[in-house]
């Protein structure tokens, strides 16, 4: 029997929704959409499906598969992702230069914006994806490293220590922890969380993240306020409130009609609302808002620790054998790791690292025994590992899950000594070493596939 809708919720859905709300509830009563986004780093072949139309990466999928057996899931070569969440492409690379910039995600977790934002800033961009909650925060550190790119900060601090990165992103994305009300279809069971009190509990802890995040924003630069829920508390009047007390004005995003986005206004701001009796996709809100005054010179932040060191010569010769470019890294040390970086956002990237609490960065290559590296599985992720570093063993399906398993495999399933690059269809899954007659599976356990 379906999870009845709270009558309170049903009640306040008219002020928005209006005569549309039987047709809407409907429409929250029916089966999900589904919907990824694959990987440009990795891939040149799109997913098939149909054409999520303001994401260049995106595709509709018919009948939704079972992608934790999907060897190419693991490899990074897409990712799920809800298809109205995919709009921040439209709202950034309509109001401004992603490419090359510093991005600030502050409610990052699991990933699917992380990820998006950070096939946008490329490799001379730097993009800082945070999360407060620990668990939360080390899941989104695993879909970085499977992600690929390398160009990622995975941090674990709480908003208001980004206040002090005072005007230092070109970019902040808040897609704020709120009610919920967007994805009563895909998650029915939040129904029964949902109460007008933690209504206006979240949009009160909205307010408090935008300003943290507002100070963290350059002049000139862009905001992207997002919410998964229905209500104006959280969307319209939330807009206002920035626009009123922060001082933000519209970013002058423009949205082809034929795509079924409501436009609605909040104090000149415009706003996109996205309903699932309209759209393919679940509720979502969305704002794109421009933080006005004269650009002036960032302050880099200051170091509260010191973490990295410089590769020496003889490690930044043999990690460069690792890389497919490796006139475009910087290598470093921390602890007893050693790590790759996009030269160009390097020193950004160190300097957060040593101001915040950070649980990722870059690439970790992994560590070295007698000069020579023992790659870790971030390496095998990487977009631009060189496939010539080490030998390369093409799976079946069959094994693939054995693989992603951590299950144990046949020596001759690895024929070369030493270690394997485990691969599917051309994807790397990542290493195992072959030692005499035995195989060790070096795929992460945090990661693993737990059932068959």
């Amino acid at each position: 029997m379906p999870i009845p809708f709270p009558q309170a919720f049903t009640e306040r859905l008219h002020l928005t929704a209006g005569a549309d709300t039987p047709v809407l509830l409907d429409a929250l009563q029916g089966t999900p959409p589904v919907s990824v986004r694959w990987n440009p780093y990795k891939t040149q072949s799109p997913a098939q499906g149909t054409p999520v139309a303001w994401c260049r990466y995106g595709r509709y999928l018919p009948l939704r598969p079972s992608f934790t057996t999907d060897p190419l899931f693991h490899a990074g070569a897409y990712y799920v992702q809800e298809a109205s969440s995919m709009f921040v492409e439209h709202l950034l690379r309509s109001a401004a230069e992603p490419d090359g910039a510093r991005i600030l995600d502050l409610c990052a977790a699991p990933g699917g914006k992380a990820t998006l934002y950070a096939t946008l800033a490329g490799g001379e961009g730097i993009v800082v994806a945070n999360e407060v909650i620990r668990n939360r925060a080390l899941t989104l550190a695993d879909n970085i490293r499977k992600w690929g790119i390398g160009n990622t900060v995975v941090t674990n601090n709480d908003p208001a220590h980004f206040a002090g990165l005072s005007e230092w992103f070109d970019i902040v994305a808040v897609d704020a922890p709120c009610s919920g009300e967007g994805m009563f279809r895909k998650h029915p069971e939040a129904r029964e969380e949902w109460s007008e009190a933690n209504v206006q509990l979240c949009a009160g802890r909205q307010r408090r993240i935008l300003s943290d995040a507002w100070e963290a924003l350059r002049p000139g630069g862009l905001l992207i306020y997002s919410t998964c829920t229905f209500n104006r508390e959280e969307n319209e009047e939330n807009v206002r409130w920035i626009a009123g007390e922060l001082g933000g004005e519209d970013a002058g995003v423009a949205v082809p009609a034929e795509w079924g986005i409501q436009e609605s206004e909040a104090d000149g701001i415009r706003c996109f609302r996205f309903w699932p009796h309209q759209i393919t996709g679940e509720g979502f809100f969305a704002a794109a808002i421009r933080k006005g005054g004269q650009r002036g010179r960032p302050v880099r932040p200051k170091p509260r620790k010191t973490l990295f060191a410089d590769a020496s010569r003889s490690e930044t010769a043999e990690l460069s054998r690792w890389v497919g470019q490796p006139g475009l890294m910087r290598f470093a040390r921390i602890g007893d790791n050693l790590y790759g970086y996009y030269a160009v956002p390097f020193a950004d990237i160190r300097s957060i690292g040593e101001h915040l609490n950070t649980l990722h960065s870059g690439v970790c290559m992994g560590q070295l025994f007698g000069g020579r590296l023992k790659p870790d599985h971030s390496l095998a992720m990487f977009h631009d590992l060189a496939r010539s570093a080490a030998a390369e063993t093409p799976l079946s399906y069959d094994d693939a899950l054995h693989y992603l398993r951590r299950e144990e495999f046949s020596p001759q399933t690895a024929p070369d000594e030493g270690m394997n690059l485990m691969t599917f269809e051309g994807y790397a899954l990542g290493w195992a070493k072959r030692i005499g007659n035995r195989i060790n599976n070096l795929y992460p356990k945090s990661q693993m596939i737990l059932y068959k």
